[in-house]
């Protein structure tokens, strides 16, 4: 596996390696790798001749209060992981190789980037959009992998990279779970004992939201407040963002009928941890834009 930090390094190899005709996918993250990180390694490895991982902590998606400064960061572990892995080129760069010169120019796709997480995190997803962007620009894969967890973050990039009609497909990759139900992230290495066990509340509250859901519950308003008041049961964990939107869009729901996307953005301590799930009423065709 070559291990890269500049662009033109990345440009090279992809140059002297690329086949004809030969698909290039691509695994951007933030690099503290866990199994989730790692099934969609193995998701590229599987579809692809030519396998690229990233690791860039972006500090434009980073708001100024954020924990930019304390990110998890192990770029030998990571390294390994990946070499393992069977990826071939790992592009590592630093902020100054990534952004040689302050940015004038962002991407973004506001109407769904003000929403949800973005409501809480203002500028975040024009963050992503940006970085995501250029790292395409970069690698040039033909699919390029997200996990579902970042479910808003996929239907944001998905319509990106169609509005600016991207060469790229882009592959959803369903949430990889502990043995108790929560999400893995890189964040999760902030939450002290007591903390991880609070955690928990977070799976189950949207247990709670398919149970509703399933025994006739369609008033969207409804569902959010009885999901708050079920949050609010674990003292440690305290609710940012409860919501009930049309899965493909984001958008309000008047009521539950086709699919809809039930999104957690839940502090723990001080820890912010997001979640969701795509809930379809019984008999329901609706599907979501990230599945």
């Amino acid at each position: 596996m070559q291990v890269l930090s500049s662009i033109e390094a990345v440009r090279a190899a992809l140059a002297a390696v690329k086949t004809d005709g030969g698909a290039v996918g691509f695994v951007p993250t933030m690099g503290y790798l866990h199994a989730g990180h790692m099934e969609l390694v193995a998701r590229a490895r599987a579809e692809n001749e030519i396998v690229v991982a990233s690791i860039f902590v972006n500090p434009l998606q980073f708001g100024p209060t954020e924990d930019l400064t304390r990110y998890p960061r192990d770029l030998e572990r990571d390294r390994t992981m990946l070499e393992k892995a069977g990826v071939d080129i790992l592009f590592a760069p630093g902020v100054e190789d990534m952004y040689p010169h302050p940015m004038k120019t962002v991407v973004d796709v506001p109407e769904l980037g003000c929403e949800l997480e973005g409501a809480v995190r203002p500028g975040h997803f024009a963050g992503v959009a940006t970085v995501v962007s250029k790292l395409f620009n970069i690698v040039q894969p033909g699919n390029a992998y997200f996990g579902e967890k970042d479910y808003q973050q996929v239907v944001i990039i998905k319509r990106m990279a169609d509005d600016l009609a991207l060469p790229v497909r882009i592959v959803s990759v369903p949430t990889v779970r502990d043995a108790d139900g929560l999400a893995l992230s890189s964040r999760n290495v902030y939450l002290n004992e007591e903390e991880r066990r609070a955690a928990v509340i977070i799976p189950r509250a949207l247990d709670e939201a398919e149970r509703l859901v399933a025994q006739g519950l369609t008033d969207p308003q409804v569902l959010e407040a009885k999901l708050v008041g079920f949050i609010g049961r674990e003292p440690l964990a305290k609710p940012e963002v409860v919501a009930v939107r049309d899965a493909s869009t984001l958008k309000h729901v008047a009521e539950i009928e086709d699919a809809v996307v039930v999104a957690l953005f839940v502090r723990i301590g001080s820890t912010k941890l997001l979640d969701n799930r795509v809930i379809a009423r019984k008999g329901s065709s609706g599907t979501g834009d990230a599945q």
